[in-house]
């Protein structure tokens, strides 16, 4: 097992929310069984200039919800000598293991999450993959099989409630994202930025307003766990949670090419970064709710 960062302080760092993936990865072992693996990772914020970072590996033959909690019960121990508090909640992304991890951090009070909001998890996963398992002895090469194509939940249209009285399509430039954290924020869900030498690199998102119900909304998108905004022919939907699909609103064609054509661009120069806010006018300097979002391949 390994753990990264290690603060020098004794005090107790800020409460986080832990990343978690459990799961098989591409190696075999000398049994000839796949080797499972414990990820976990704290998540991203601003302001922290250290992250909490912990695996395990697991016998095939003991991959079961006593297992997990005593792997979690290590990990949160390791946390607390580094100086971290214990999360405030789990999130976990995989479909199939979400029971598992439910029964196992029920055990020690912990909430789990489903959410693919776990981007500094899949960005360490994704390095693994490319720089850790490969020199593995029993590494798999070569083509694997292909997972299979997962089915897409189809697109909910927006509660009536909560819709907004408008919306409009926007950019920010990335450097004025790296300022988020000092803005005043009801309901936020911020992630680091990191140097860029073009400051002024376009980061798309939508604005939503309410006059009346602002706060009301962004508490709603809150509890949604906002993923990323995705055109689907002609329709803008905020994918959200482990596998929901909103509908934010219909596009005609011109429209939807151009925002789609704004995400690419996004996604290749700005790592995927996007935004959702809610204020209650275009003029208001206070958001209800502002969250930024990752569009990231998922394994």
């Amino acid at each position: 097992m390994i753990a990264a960062n290690t603060p020098k302080s004794t005090d107790l760092r800020p409460k986080t929310d832990w990343e978690l993936d459990f799961y098989s990865r591409p190696i075999l072992e000398s049994d000839g069984k796949k080797r499972w693996e414990l990820l976990i990772s704290s998540s991203p914020d601003p302001l922290a200039t250290t992250q909490f970072l912990w695996e395990k590996r697991c016998p095939a033959t003991e991959v079961n919800s006593m297992w997990l909690t005593d792997a979690l019960r290590e990990a949160l121990q390791e946390s607390q000598s580094q100086g971290w508090e214990a999360p405030l909640r789990i999130r976990c992304w995989r479909i199939s293991m979400r029971t598992m991890v439910q029964r196992a951090a029920a055990e020690l009070d912990i909430e789990v999450i489903a959410s693919r909001r776990t981007y500094a998890l899949l960005d360490w996963l994704a390095e693994r993959e490319r720089n850790v398992y490969p020199l593995e002895e029993g590494y798999m090469a070569g083509p694997l099989a292909p997972p299979p194509v997962p089915m897409l939940t189809p697109p909910v249209p927006l509660p009536e409630a909560v819709r907004g009285d408008a919306w409009s399509w926007a950019s920010l430039p990335i450097g004025l994202l790296r300022e988020a954290q000092e803005w005043p924020i009801g309901f936020s869900g911020l992630l680091p930025v990191g140097a860029n030498e073009d400051e002024n690199i376009l980061v798309p998102g939508v604005r939503m307003f309410s006059q009346t119900r602002a706060l009301a909304l962004a508490g709603w998108l809150g509890s949604l766990e906002p993923v990323c905004l995705v055109i689907h022919g002609t329709q803008l939907l905020l994918e959200a949670g482990q596998d929901d699909r909103w509908l934010v609103t219909d596009l005609d064609e011109k429209t939807a090419k151009a925002f789609q054509q704004n995400l690419l661009d996004a996604k290749e120069q700005a790592g995927g970064l996007q935004f959702i806010s809610v204020q209650t006018s275009p003029d208001d300097q206070q958001f209800a709710g502002f969250w930024m979002m990752r569009d990231l391949p998922q394994p």
